[in-house]
């Protein structure tokens, strides 16, 4: 069978890097450089936006097929005393600067703006976004625009998944600004008939590809339950609530959705604020990160869990993905933490190289961390994966998050996936 004229285009620059010096092969090789502005993405290629905002969370994914999913759209409120000040600026919310990096981004790469999949990992600020009495009101519902609800004003969201849809009621009931607005932009979303649904734990099919086989997200793990690796089938780690005493139930950060992205022998996992901390010992059960990394195994990148915080990566957590790009996202004066540095960075956990990224690390934490954070690729921009079609190889861009200009302020790779 005659090779498709996008991998014959592979294999003839994979030819030419071999006859050429490793300089020149790596400028060759790859699509982007420093100083000019990030390269469009093309069919075939995997695309993962580590968005810089400064304000939270946000991860958007461009499939190979041109399928898009986003992961969070963080919007903190915190002040500027703790957190990153707002970038590009505050001139707009960050959900509109999400929506708006998104529509650049697929327009550039000729195709119609649109979210085939929004993600909500868990019900915090910083990954569903923040409101007060000054956040403007939908034009689409009784709700207010900040994160999530921002990005959905400005784009088309075609599906949307969260950990605890319906009734939002695990491990309890509760109510705070954010949780209530997110609630009713979810019911405002159903009475126009748009689809809702709750993370599916141990489906590959939940988020899927339009040609089978494209691609896979397999749905690693959610409110304590983690998939065991043979088909759909899931184990429950937490116990049942009314065996432990309310002050041990699981928090939100526990209950994180986490997935992996698999291409071709690439592969990215990712869980949003997912701990592995059990209070010493004291309560094992709390350790949802560890097994969800078992099972998801090696990959080729991931992100560093709750923004590198204390209670993130275990050792074991860090064995098991064992990727030679770590991407940590950060926002708040205590992210990340040295000892996740230590360990993302130990050859002790796992040999070979790595490099690690951050999207936005305060100057006070650069100070206290200083003999780590100077070992860091990058601690500020837009951090994108870019994947080779088939999923060989691999590279970094980090882009400039001061404007909306796209400029290449760093590329590392290539990898090999």
């Amino acid at each position: 069978m005659m090779a498709s004229p996008s991998r014959r285009r592979f294999l003839l620059g994979a030819l030419l890097a071999a006859a050429m010096p490793a300089s020149r092969a790596r400028d060759a090789a790859l699509p982007d450089r420093a100083g000019v502005a990030l390269a469009r993405w093309q069919p075939g290629w995997l695309d993962i936006h580590h968005i810089a905002t400064g304000r939270g969370n946000a991860t958007f994914i461009l499939l190979p097929d041109g399928s898009s999913l986003l992961i969070d759209a963080g919007a903190s409120l915190n002040g500027a005393d703790v957190s990153v000040a707002p970038m590009p600026s505050s001139e707009r919310r960050p959900g509109e600067w999400i929506a708006r990096y998104i529509s650049r981004q697929m327009r550039a790469a000729g195709l119609e703006p649109a979210l085939d999949y929004l993600l909500v990992s868990h019900l915090h600020p910083d990954h569903l976004g923040d409101v007060n009495t000054s956040s403007p009101v939908s034009r689409q519902g009784s709700y207010r625009l900040g994160g999530v609800t921002d990005v959905a004003e400005l784009l088309p969201v075609k599906m949307l998944v969260d950990r605890d849809f319906p009734d939002y009621s695990y491990p309890a009931l509760f109510s705070a600004p954010f949780l209530d607005n997110y609630k009713a932009y979810v019911t405002a979303r159903r009475q126009a008939g748009l689809p809702v649904q709750r993370f599916q734990v141990g489906s590959n099919r939940q988020i899927a590809p339009r040609n089978a086989g494209a691609w896979e997200i397999r749905n690693i793990a959610a409110n304590g339950e983690v998939w065991t690796g043979q088909g759909d089938s899931t184990r429950q780690l937490f116990p049942a609530l009314d065996s432990i005493p309310r002050a041990d139930w699981p928090n939100e950060n526990q209950c994180s959705a986490a997935i992996r992205l698999g291409y071709g022998r690439f592969s990215y996992f990712t869980a949003g604020d997912l701990t592995s901390y059990t209070e010493d010992g004291a309560l094992p059960w709390r350790d949802v990160l560890g097994p969800a990394a078992r099972v998801a195994g090696r990959v080729s990148a991931a992100t560093a869990d709750h923004h590198g915080m204390f209670d993130g990566l275990s050792a074991d957590v860090v064995r098991a993905l064992a990727p030679q790009v770590w991407v940590v996202p950060t926002w708040h004066i205590s992210h990340p933490d040295m000892l996740q540095l230590e360990r993302m960075f130990s050859q002790r956990l796992y040999p070979g190289a790595r490099d690690v990224f951050a999207t936005s690390v305060m100057k006070e934490n650069l100070l206290a961390n200083g003999r780590l954070t100077k070992r860091m690729r990058s601690h500020d921009g837009h951090v994108v994966v870019r994947v080779a079609p088939g999923g060989a190889q691999f590279h970094v861009a980090v882009t400039d998050n001061r404007d909306e200009q796209d400029q290449v302020k760093l590329v590392t790779g290539p990898y090999i996936s």
